[in-house]
């Protein structure tokens, strides 16, 4: 039986806030919630975007509470995660026909005041492994 992730509200939210924001800095949003359609899942891509002529594969981590909050979305972005976002990132573009495109890695850490309805969003552009 295949598995299938449920995404979280937060996680609903935090992308769709991440599009607008990326949207409104001049990306354009090529995809969203990319993963492997055959063989063992990889993994998945949150935001494929599109910068000029560069691929930026987006992993997008948000968090529900208050600015005080002490644990920072981007606290759960590992090695780990990094490197499967790596082999998912491989195959997407081998499945695209262009591999030899350039590209890089962000995270956009959001915090999200349920009480004030509003985000904080930071951008943290080309983390590395």
């Amino acid at each position: 039986m295949a598995k299938f992730r449920v995404q979280s509200a937060a996680g609903s939210l935090g992308e769709e806030l991440g599009c607008r924001y990326l949207s409104q800095k001049g990306y354009k949003i090529l995809q969203t919630n990319y993963c492997n359609a055959s063989g063992r899942r990889l993994g998945e891509i949150d935001i494929v975007a599109q910068k000029g002529k560069e691929l930026v594969f987006v992993e997008v981590k948000t968090r529900l509470g208050s600015s005080q909050s002490v644990i920072l979305p981007e606290a759960s972005i590992t090695p780990a995660k990094l490197h499967k976002l790596e082999r998912i990132v491989a195959h997407y573009l081998r499945e695209k026909r262009c591999e030899s495109a350039s590209y890089h890695f962000d995270a956009l850490a959001i915090l999200y005041d349920e009480t004030l309805k509003k985000a904080s969003i930071r951008h943290l552009e080309h983390i590395f492994f």
